[in-house]
């Protein structure tokens, strides 16, 4: 060793973090040898927590404020080496310095849809962004299960493992919670208490606080956002009996007039289309009659037809007025409109 070096290191008794670089959660403090002189001083500023590790052993944790590191204020260090110099020479340990400033503003994310079970709809797969803010609590679970021997270490090498445990727990939490999705989604902040005791919890084995956890958007898969936009608005959540029958009825007769036009023959023959479905309708309805009736009581029977009887065709003239009725309410267009009735004409004209 140089005499320069032999001399600098003599002289680096101040130990100290100015925290210049932002969001280093842990440094090390830089030393010759790892050796420190005994009457050295150290500064721990507000927002910090220094550690001294011996050996891979840690030994001793200081709060903010100022000491000089004799046997008074090293007393497990001393306890574990067993000296009995009081430190006349230096001593060999490493200083590690902690940021205690909550992190804040920090995105988290399902990249993937996570799997959960739901009161309404036994399992959904979700997505779902926010925010969060932590913060270190303890210094010494800290180093022992993330930071390590490292020289320095980031709140990114920290967040990549603090994702995996925010959606091991969402899942967890919100598999748990029998509270129906639909009301959690309505409600963000329900959704995010629901979930932060939880990960509090899992962030405190790490020794890492977690200050502030929100919600700001959830959403379904787009097949599923489908299935279920398509019950909505069938009215499967509303009416009884058979108002909730008619309502899901009308809605599959709109839904089906599109696609018609889609099909062999077009809409010329929508209007025996419709003929069958009213005949449809009414043996549904006759049947939730019978299902909903107070018992005891008895309905009448729907009229029978004979059994050897052709079903009547719907008269052209008929089917027209039906498109026209159709046009009219705007549940075709003028084109398919003019299509469907060109094709009527021709039967009738032959």
């Amino acid at each position: 060793m140089s005499l320069g070096s032999f001399i600098k290191k003599q002289f680096i008794d101040v130990l100290q973090w100015n925290e210049d670089t932002e969001g280093v959660l842990a440094w090390r403090f830089p030393m010759q040898d790892f050796e420190i002189q005994s009457g050295a001083a150290l500064t721990v500023r507000e927002s910090q927590l220094a550690v001294f590790v011996n050996e891979g052993q840690i030994a001793d944790v200081f709060g903010p404020g100022n000491y000089t590191l004799t046997t008074n204020t090293l007393p497990v260090l001393t306890n574990l080496k067993n000296w009995d110099k009081l430190f006349d020479s230096p001593f060999k340990s490493d200083v590690y310095f902690f940021s205690t400033r909550v992190q804040t503003g920090r995105k988290w994310g399902t990249p993937q849809p996570i799997t959960i079970r739901d009161k309404d709809f036994d399992m959904i797969r979700v997505r779902a962004f926010g925010m969060y803010s932590y913060f270190v609590t303890d210094p010494k679970l800290f180093f022992t299960k993330i930071s390590g021997t490292r020289e320095v270490y980031t709140r990114d090498d920290v967040e990549e493992q603090l994702r995996g445990l925010l959606l091991a727990t969402m899942a967890s939490s919100l598999g748990g919670a029998n509270v129906p999705f639909l009301d959690m989604a309505a409600n963000q902040a329900l959704m995010a208490q629901q979930v932060k005791g939880d990960l509090a919890e899992a962030f405190g084995k790490y020794g890492i606080g977690l200050d502030e956890f929100n919600v700001a958007s959830v959403s379904l898969p787009d097949e599923l956002q489908a299935a279920l936009d398509e019950r909505i608005a069938a009215g499967m959540k509303g009416g009884l009996g058979a108002d909730k029958m008619a309502g899901f009825t009308r809605f599959q007769v709109a839904t089906s007039v599109p696609l018609a036009a889609q099909n062999e023959g077009g809409l010329a023959g929508i209007g025996a289309g419709l003929s069958s479905g009213l005949a449809m309708g009414q043996v549904l309805a006759q049947g939730m009659k019978e299902a909903i009736a107070p018992e005891g009581v008895a309905t009448p029977a729907a009229p029978q037809a004979p059994a050897t009887a052709p079903a009547a065709e719907v008269p052209i003239a008929d089917r027209l007025e039906q498109l026209k009725q159709l046009l009219d309410k705007g549940l075709i267009s003028a084109a398919d409109y003019d299509s469907a009735k060109s094709e009527l004409l021709k039967k009738l004209i032959g």
